[in-house]
């Protein structure tokens, strides 16, 4: 024993050191292949017809016996002419090599690396399957397959699908050629295979995926998706766009590129151009391709730390101060398949139960939408429902308080599961929730572009309530919108918005998607920002050579600054504000109201001069410009103002010859005054006319509005009447609408109490039960028959004929239909399969309250005791019966013979053919035919009686006269196939000893 095991670790090595000794430099694909019971004949027929040369490293990874050495290595080493290693630490991959698993042992890899671990369990169960499918797809990415063969239980499905989020390819073996169909079957309901074959299927059509480009070569990103850019792109992004109502342009093109390219490899398809084409003959690819791009990755407390975070810095907020009648208001935007809600609405209980004293109950209303773009995965979400490997990073306690076992997983508790309502949103264009206290959006925005971005981000903001909480994924940003937010915890992404902050421009668009700027459907350009020269130099230009001027709007709020404004404008006292009229300095306003309302009016520039303006203790001439400006694609009208300093000029010589060299007078301090005045007083006259004018113009717009006003009035007064009377009609309706809401309620009552009823009667009663809607569909069955039938929690749905009994019985399907068709009962017994015990097997229709047919009730009764005394007894009698001395015959309900004892043909000299399967009174010469016997057997059956000591005498042919006294009893071994016996006892001899 110890030479041979020896020698099994010499040949380990001296595979490990060849394998080692061919190192191929450069990335090649690692296929990870799991598998459990029934495992090593899958394991056998892939590798029987597994190419030698592929190029691709495989790992074996089975649940092998923890206490025992595994022989699988050589066993596999015998069907295969790739090398068969089984791993040691530290062992490399290496391309065209089997690697298998040791036993009590997890496996991973990391840089192409394989590395064991001690064996751990997650909740009980050893799932090293996800374990290295995980660690493969992290290290591997697009290079990483996954193979799930034979097995029980789930494991391998929550690997599957993180391979597939990192663009691999995932297989899994077809459920009718597999031993065992629990783990291909898992992975497959889940969403997650993208091929299902059977091992020998799954072996060549990975030979064809090594020669694809995809996996034969690995690229840098520029040259990855070269040739995947510009009209093919943009056609496929439309067709999603046509196809879902989702656009795809302006997410991040290097994970859609690469699951677009995966999808090309599912179908041996190198360009994009072909790919589109193929989706014109098969439109239902794009089905497949939409749920590609929308692989889920996330998890239960994913970044625990930053659960934590909200624990110490945001739950305690939330509860301070709050009053009954105002809820707590969650929205986790992109909630995937429901983990990271489930994960909030946990920890909120948890702090709830926590600070119980502190916290009113009345306050303790919880309400969390979680929204997502997937409905599979919002179905998902609803259920509650997760594989055991979903749940591996919950502790124990937290499973025990909020979760149930279910067959096959865990389910979130109903009472948790109310508080989170789930609804399909594109957070790119429909209307966000509002008012909210926490808006959870991790790992959404990674998968967006700049644009969107730009676009969420505002929506996010106005979701929130002022004070309220957002919290971002690890890799994630505010970008330009951090002014909004206070930071509350950087290393956790927590932020709080502002309660000062103006509100952000939103984008909600129609439901209908159409991009802006026409019906065109070209994608929106991403807004240009990048460094150049031109752009520096014009607004340094802007800042120092530009005059002072603003723009403003209708309303005369100032929406932008140009230059040095400070002579001119001034923050007024008070609340802070842009207004124009508040901010002008003394002496300008009046000025500049006149000549905003001529250019409204004239739709032209305007220009004022020689206005005074008293500023920093002084005061300067001034002159002023009002130019109209008008948006492209707005209504809103804008005006520039420029402000200019008056130009001192020098004093203008003297004409004429005599005046040649005398300089010019000074004017008076009086005439430069009168003149002033004079100026100033026609500017008052022209302000004053242009006053009357706007108020004579006013006065007959508010003739008009009045006139409008009071007809206006009448029809209010009119549709006031008739709110009223529809007010009443509400009233009505509403007391309607309370009464049938009770009614409603009870209703809802005693239908979760029947259910609860029901679901514990099926719970306790030991017999398979399974009920079936009209077209065939399991819609609920009883614990028991999960053995029988190998049924699982999730078949529920599932067309009976796919169901596989562990019975010799496999027309059920048929048997049900005609028993839906005919609407009455039948029953026929079977066996099982593996111990052959009997079963009573009776199927009947189900029938509503209405008396309507709507599927039919299939029950299995154990009656393998009952069988087997039934053919004790049976046994029993045919030995007393052939033992008699006496004449005995055995009778049906018919009076027809089924037995005749020995004695019998002995005492009347008859053969079996003359007595067996004919009726009583036509054996012999009919000499049991006679009236009263002919009544006495004939009541037996119906009306239980007996036949005690009836007398009669014939003469036979061959024997002579005989006496005879006859008894008869009804008997009935077996319910509903009652027969009698009937013992003929021959008294001629006892007579004639008596006469003499």
């Amino acid at each position: 024993m110890k030479s041979s095991q020896s020698d099994k670790v010499k040949f380990i090595r001296k595979a490990s050191d060849k394998s080692e000794a061919k190192t191929v430099s450069g990335p090649f694909p690692v296929v990870g292949i799991g598998a459990s019971a029934g495992g090593l004949e899958a394991y056998t027929e892939l590798l029987h017809n597994l190419p030698e040369k592929t190029g691709m490293a495989f790992v074996l990874v089975q649940h092998l016996d923890p206490k025992h050495q595994s022989g699988l290595q050589e066993i596999l080493a015998r069907t295969t002419g790739v090398p068969v290693t089984e791993v040691t630490h530290g062992t490399k991959a290496q391309p065209d090599h089997v690697y298998v698993i040791p036993p009590n042992t997890d496996l991973s890899i990391t840089g192409g690396i394989l590395q064991l671990s001690g064996r751990t369990l997650v909740h009980g169960q050893h799932m090293p399957i996800d374990h290295f499918f995980r660690s493969l797809a992290k290290d591997a990415g697009q290079r990483a397959i996954g193979v799930v063969l034979s097995g029980t239980a789930s494991d391998g499905t929550e690997g599957c699908r993180a391979i597939k989020a990192a663009g691999g390819l995932t297989f899994a073996q077809e459920e009718s050629s597999a031993k065992y169909d629990s783990m291909p079957r898992s992975a497959i309901n889940a969403g997650v295979i993208d091929f299902i074959l059977a091992p020998k299927d799954i072996a060549r059509e990975l030979g064809g995926i090594s020669r694809h480009p995809y996996v034969t070569r690995v690229l840098s990103e520029n040259k990855e998706f070269k040739g995947m850019v510009g009209s093919e792109l943009d056609a496929l992004f439309g067709l999603l766009r046509e196809s879902s109502g989702v656009d795809f342009t302006n997410y991040k093109h290097t994970t859609l590129q690469r699951r677009i390219r995966r999808r090309m490899v599912v179908h041996k398809i190198e360009k994009l151009k072909d790919y589109v084409r193929f989706i014109g003959k098969k439109p239902e690819e794009l089905d497949e391709l939409y749920r590609d791009l929308l692989i889920h990755v996330t998890g239960f407390f994913r970044e625990p730390e930053a659960f934590l975070a909200l624990r110490k810095h945001v739950y305690p907020k939330l509860f301070e101060g709050r009053k009954p009648d105002n809820p707590i208001r969650v929205w986790v935007a992109g909630c995937s398949t429901g983990e990271e809600a489930y994960s909030i609405a946990i920890t909120l209980l948890e702090y709830l139960w926590a600070h119980t004293r502190n916290i009113s109950q009345a306050a303790t209303s919880i309400q969390i939408f979680a929204t997502d773009i997937s409905e599979t995965a919002l179905d998902r979400a609803r259920t509650g429902l997760y594989t055991e490997a979903a749940v591996a990073e919950i502790s124990p306690d937290r499973l025990k308080r909020f979760f149930v076992r279910q067959d096959g997983g865990y389910q979130v508790n109903k009472s948790v599961r109310d508080m989170c309502i789930f609804a399909r949103q594109n957070l790119v264009k429909d209307p966000p929730f509002s008012n909210l206290d926490l808006v959870s959006c991790r790992n959404v925005l990674i998968y967006m572009g700049p644009v969107l971005q730009r676009r969420v981000i505002p929506t996010l903001h106005y979701a929130l309530k002022p004070g309220g909480y957002l919290m971002l994924g690890e890799a994630e940003g505010l970008g330009g919108f951090g002014d909004h937010f206070a930071l509350v915890a950087k290393k956790d992404k927590i932020y709080q918005k502002r309660k000062a902050t103006a509100r952000l421009a939103t984008y909600f668009p129609d439901s209908h998607y159409a991009p802006p700027g026409g019906g065109d459907g070209k994608p929106l350009r991403q807004l240009p920002a990048p460094f150049t020269v031109e752009n520096e130099v014009e607004q340094l230009l802007i800042n120092r050579f530009v005059p002072a001027s603003i723009v403003v709007n209708d309303q005369m709020d100032i929406v932008q600054f140009q230059g040095k404004t400070g002579p001119y404008l001034e923050p007024a006292a008070g609340h802070p504000t842009f207004n124009l009229s508040k901010m002008a300095r003394e002496g300008l306003i009046v000025d500049l109201r006149a000549a905003l309302s001529t250019a409204k009016k004239a739709n032209a520039l305007v220009r004022k001069e020689g206005i005074r303006v008293h500023a920093e203790g002084g005061t300067r001439d001034i002159a002023l410009e009002v130019l109209p400006l008008r948006s492209h694609g707005s209504q809103e009208r804008y005006y520039v103002i420029v402000f200019q300093e008056k130009v001192s000029t020098p004093p203008a010589r003297a004409e004429g010859k005599g005046r040649r060299d005398k300089p010019a007078k000074p004017a008076s301090p009086t005439l430069r005054e009168n003149d002033l005045l004079k100026r100033e007083m026609t500017q008052l006259r022209e302000q004053l006319q242009a006053l009357i004018d706007d108020h004579e113009t006013t006065m007959e717009e508010f003739k008009s509005v009045n006139e409008e006003v009071l007809s206006a009035n009448e029809e209010l007064q009119s549709t006031n009447e008739e709110l009223e009377t529809a007010k009443e009609e509400l009233q009505s309706t509403n007391e309607e609408l309370t009464t049938l809401n009770e009614e409603m309620q009870n209703r809802n009552s005693e239908l979760s109490s029947a259910n609860n009823d029901l679901l514990n009667l099926l719970g306790q009663v030991d017999m398979p039960v399974v009920m079936v809607s009209s077209d065939l569909h399991i819609r609920r069955f009883s614990p028991p028959a999960q053995r029988i039938l190998n049924l699982m929690p999730n078949d529920v749905g599932r067309r009976l004929g796919q169901i596989r009994p562990n019975l010799d019985f496999q027309d059920m399907e048929s048997m049900v239909r005609e028993v839906i068709e005919r609407e009455h009962q039948q029953q026929r017994e079977v066996r099982t399969l593996d111990g052959g015990a009997w079963h009573l097997l009776r199927i009947r229709p189900y029938e509503t309250w209405d008396h309507k047919i709507e599927g039919a009730v299939i029950s299995l009764q154990n009656i393998d005791n009952l069988k087997r005394m039934v053919n004790q007894s049976r046994q029993y009698a045919d030995t007393l019966i052939e033992s008699a001395r006496e004449a005995i015959l055995v009778l049906d309900s018919e009076l027809k013979v089924t037995v005749a004892n020995p004695a019998f043909y002995r005492v009347f000299d008859v053969t079996n053919e003359e007595t067996e399967g004919r009726l009583v009174f036509s054996l012999g010469s009919g000499q049991w035919n006679t009236p009263r016997l002919r009544q006495l057997l004939e009541e037996i059956v119906p009306q239980n009686s007996r036949v005690d000591d009836f007398e009669m005498s014939y003469d036979f042919p061959h024997i002579g006269e005989r006496n005879m006294l006859l008894n008869a009893r009804r008997v009935e071994l077996q319910p509903g196939h009652p027969f009698i016996l009937l013992a003929i006892e021959d008294v001629t001899a006892s007579r004639q000893n008596g006469a003499a």
